[in-house]
């Protein structure tokens, strides 16, 4: 190791007559005048022993000395330095699993400064720390010194990486409220699997183990577990699977619900009935920790709104152990009265400080708000542009100013993919997709996809603006373009290419809108059956028609509970679309639809789901809706059908016989999810068990055609199914495969027992 020695002598005389001048010998960088500042005089302008040793100890603290001597001699002070050297140069030797300028940024020592000997033992355990985040405990750093001409060295960190230390095992030990499966899905880090190369979530690092602990009991306190406790985890390496074995032991606790909610008041003139609307707790609803956060935060930023900026609401709670309920009384009074003097942020080196700043609701000269603070960090984690932020305050210039100092570390934020994969619709396809959720450092999401498959191949070109003129709205546009062709489902193909154009506004913590126009062209495609059929002859007019430009505003209003978008347990999803074609264009209609998903936990680790969607799209100015805007049943309505297997059909003789789509559909959908037994949790594979039913239904189209006829099947038939799926949540999306077989059904319907798709999440 290296030796970090500082030599502190002074003189006997020091503690006799004090003296009134300084001499430096020795400094050669730095300046006389410097040194002689750290030094201050009494009154009399004599140095005592109280100001000798405070500028002993500041020169020191500089680092810039190897060693200080002060010699007293009557009333000339002689301070005697030798300089620290100057870094030549800083070298990593032995990594190859992090670059060099990687390993420079984490360390304090940098070329062209003063060699602090006590900084070099602090970058030992900083690369140390480096390779811990990245399983590789037990690295070696060796570093060395080696002196050069004219006062300068070179620094060389000479590293051993070791081998990589991965987590092979989770245990969860005293949880009966929750499966192991569930908890597990909770945490970040994850035993090995085959997927740990892509996801890197089997490395060892105690700081996200630990930050595991924390979302483990914020995941009992937020559903009802007031009184649980994590303990460790327990970290234990074993040779045999070499690798460590994690454990989490659990005391659970009694779950509680809420009692009493009362609004406390000791600000005059603030009514707590005023407030009550900004509440997310209520009585005799299950305990929730997180809830109490927010109420507290929502009812800070209510009451900066009616202008008691400096009021707080902090939320008291009483247990009644016996009824298992918890008493909240939210105590209203008047906080410190401090303003925001500065903003100041740190280590974006690539993010610009508007992006930032933004996310924030306070500004300089504003009351200072802790609840808007918390929201502004929380808003800048979520935006995934950093591997951490920290938001602290200190003092300002004067008693009741402070400074906000945003502290974050950069990450990457670009991505590249190349996927292949089957579809029962589209066949073989492959995708690479191109993108950057913070293109150059500007919050604009930018992505590009190219995809090439055996039934359809197109292009789509996208960026968003969050937060567009200053406001919480986010802003998008879209080039897009698709080719269909004729497959076993359908006897005719699409083209398609366009624009979209979309605001999207937050309405609520739940609710959010989003306003878009979009401009098309579509037409229909013919080419040879395979059977020597006739088309369909409503797929031959609307193939005759030509290409049509299809100009529509429409809103999409989303209300969304879910507690994990990812895998949900809990929580409702509804969405309600609405686009009215028509204004320019050469198409007219009306299109509604509606998709409502409700997750409910049932214990374990089994959830329900129900689902209900439906649409409804008419012309309007004379016109009927086109054919490729019309509904056409399938697997994503009822499982155990093909595309386009069920509704409207031509049953016309010597015919493609196609589905020539409706104008109103309805699908239900029952299911259980849980995780499959003896399949390890972090493999990310659910099973379930489902009932789907639904119909295409009210065919609007012609039916004549001059002296031609066609036989459309036209009735609202119920269609159902009853199978099951599995879903693997893969680091591509979720991608499903499921086995169903129909109930009940039309003779002329086409059937698919099995099915597979992909989603993103």
């Amino acid at each position: 190791m290296l030796a970090a020695t500082i030599a502190l002598i002074a003189a006997t005389g020091a503690h006799a007559a004090s003296p009134t001048t300084i001499t430096v010998e020795g400094n050669r960088r730095i300046d006389a005048e410097t040194v002689r500042s750290y030094f201050h005089s009494t009154p009399d302008g004599r140095y005592d022993a109280v100001a000798l040793d405070a500028a002993l100890k500041a020169l020191i603290a500089t680092g810039l000395f190897d060693q200080v001597k002060i010699e007293h001699n009557g009333d000339d002070l002689l301070v005697r330095l030798t300089e620290a050297k100057l870094l030549a140069r800083v070298v990593f030797e032995g990594n190859k699993k992090i670059k060099d300028q990687d390993l420079a940024a984490a360390i304090q020592s940098k070329p062209h400064e003063s060699l602090q000997r006590a900084a070099v033992q602090g970058d030992v355990g900083r690369i140390m720390e480096a390779y811990r985040h990245i399983g590789r405990a037990d690295v070696g750093v060796v570093p060395e010194i080696i002196d050069r001409s004219n006062d300068s060295a070179d620094l060389v960190f000479t590293i051993s990486e070791g081998r990589k230390t991965t987590v092979r095992q989770i245990n969860f030990t005293g949880n009966h409220a929750f499966s192991s499966r569930q908890l597990a899905a909770v945490i970040t880090t994850s035993a090995t699997n085959v997927l740990s190369f892509l996801t890197h979530s089997d490395v060892y690092d105690p700081d996200r183990v630990a930050n595991d602990r924390t979302q483990l009991r914020r995941y009992y306190r937020n559903r009802g577990y007031a009184d649980v406790d994590v303990a460790g985890p327990r970290a234990e390496y074993d040779p045999a699977i070499s690798g460590f074995v994690l454990t989490f032991a659990i005391d659970e606790g009694e779950p509680y619900r809420f009692g009493s909610i009362n609004l406390v008041s000791h600000v005059p003139g603030l009514d707590p009935a005023r407030l009550r609307a900004a509440l997310a707790v209520h009585t005799d609803t299950t305990f929730n920790e997180g809830a109490l956060d927010r109420s507290a935060e929502t009812l800070a930023i209510e009451m900066a709104r009616l202008g008691f900026d400096f009021a707080r609401a902090l939320p008291r709670t009483s247990r009644n152990a016996e009824a298992r309920r918890i008493d909240v009384a939210f105590v209203i009074d008047e906080g410190p009265r401090t303003y925001v003097e500065r903003i100041e942020i740190h280590g974006n080196t690539r993010t610009r400080d508007y992006v930032i700043r933004r996310e924030f609701d306070i500004a300089e000269g504003d009351a200072y708000n802790q609840a808007l603070v918390d929201r502004a960090e929380r808003r800048l984690k979520n935006l995934n542009y950093f591997k951490s932020v920290k938001i602290t305050t200190t003092p300002g210039s004067i008693s009741d100013r402070v400074v906000l100092d945003v502290e974050t570390a950069e990450q990457s934020t670009g991505d590249f993919s190349v996927s292949g994969g089957l579809s029962s619709t589209d066949g073989w396809l492959g995708e690479v997709k191109l993108g950057d959720r913070n293109f150059y450092g500007s919050g604009a999401a930018v992505r590009g996809t190219l995809s090439y498959g055996q039934y359809s191949h197109g292009f789509d070109l996208s960026v968003s603006e969050p937060h567009v003129l200053g406001s919480n709205a986010t802003a998008g546009a879209e080039l897009f373009g698709k080719q269909s062709l004729a497959n076993s489902y359908q006897s005719y193909g699409a083209n398609t290419y366009g624009a979209n154009f979309t605001l999207t506004t937050p309405m609520t913590e739940e609710t959010s809108v989003q306003w878009r126009y979009s401009i098309n062209n579509q037409d229909v495609t013919l080419s040879p059956t395979l059977s020597g059929a006739t088309v369909s002859l409503p797929i031959q007019q609307a193939a005759a028609t030509g290409s049509a430009w299809v100009s529509a505003i429409g809103s999409t209003t989303t209300y969304n509970t879910l507690d994990n978008s990812r895998s949900p347990t809990n929580g409702l999803n509804a969405q309600l679309r609405q686009d009215l074609a028509g204004l320019g264009g050469d198409v007219r209609f009306l299109r509604t639809t509606e998709d409502v998903r409700y997750y409910h936990s049932l214990g374990g680790d089994l959830v329900g789901m129900v689902r209900a969607q439906g649409g409804y799209i008419t012309g309007w100015g004379g016109q009927q809706a086109p054919l490729l805007n019309s509904f056409f049943g399938g697997p994503t309505m009822v499982r155990g059908f093909a595309p386009n297997g069920f509704g409207p059909r031509d049953l016309t003789g010597g015919s493609t016989m196609d589905n020539v789509g409706g104008s109103m559909y309805w699908a239900t959908t029952a299911e259980l999810q849980s995780g499959i037994p003896g399949v390890p949790d972090e493999y990310g594979l659910k099973g379930s068990a489902f009932v789907d039913a639904g119909s295409v239904f009210r065919y609007t189209g012609p039916t004549t055609f001059g002296s031609q006829s066609v036989n459309v099947a036209n009735r609202n038939i119920l269609r159902s199914s009853v199978g099951v799926g599995l879903t693997w949540a893969s680091p591509f999306g979720a991608l499903t495969a499921s086995y169903a077989v129909p109930i009940t059904k039309a003779p002329y319907d086409a059937v698919q027992p099995f099915n597979f798709s992909a989603s993103p999440f």
